[in-house]
């Protein structure tokens, strides 16, 4: 039977409290409910998942069977699943919005630039050195800037942010609490 639980997880991180109070901030008098988690837990959870793929895995939290309590370690879980949700949909939104922004700032830049250069050449016709330089100027500009505002629009929104991954995986992961 443990083999074949085994063969179900994917992945698996531990780590080894000395009580429940290492994974939140000492500076944090609230309640588990509500307390700010800890920046070491947050930067070992962090080393610790990076080999990881996202996908099914455990944060097995390690803690003395005489300081386990099942009330506490609910609530813990609750905070923490919390926490790395709200953190996951924040990151997601940001990235995705702010990227997404920019390549169509860009497209629309470039777009224009290449029209002010286009009506400059019909227009002037080469007729003074300025007319010629600023369609030299802002042709290639135009179209670099229509492109990678295509690119990042289209595949850079799409690529993964280390923070993103980090709360992806932390967001799907199951969390027990293991006695040592």
């Amino acid at each position: 039977m443990a083999h074949k639980r085994e063969r179900n997880i994917k992945s698996e991180i531990k780590l080894i409290l000395d009580s429940y109070e290492d994974l939140f901030s000492d500076f944090d008098p609230r309640p588990y409910s509500k307390k700010a988690l800890s920046e070491d837990f947050l930067s070992e959870l962090k080393k610790a998942s990076r080999d990881k793929k996202i996908g099914e895995f455990e944060l097995n939290l390690m803690v003395p069977e005489a300081k386990r309590n099942l009330h506490d370690e609910a609530i813990i879980k609750a905070r923490l699943m919390e926490h790395f949700g709200k953190h996951y949909i924040r990151i997601k939104k940001q990235i995705k919005y702010k990227i997404i922004k920019q390549g169509i700032f860009f497209t629309i830049i470039g777009l224009i630039l290449m029209t002010v250069a286009t009506f400059i050449e019909f227009t002037y016709a080469h007729k003074t050195f300025f007319s010629s330089l600023s369609i030299i100027i802002m042709q290639p500009a135009g179209w670099f800037l229509f492109w990678e505002g295509l690119n990042l629009a289209i595949f850079e929104s799409k690529k993964s942010d280390t923070d993103l991954e980090f709360y992806e995986k932390m967001y799907n992961c199951r969390i027990h609490f293991v006695p040592y």
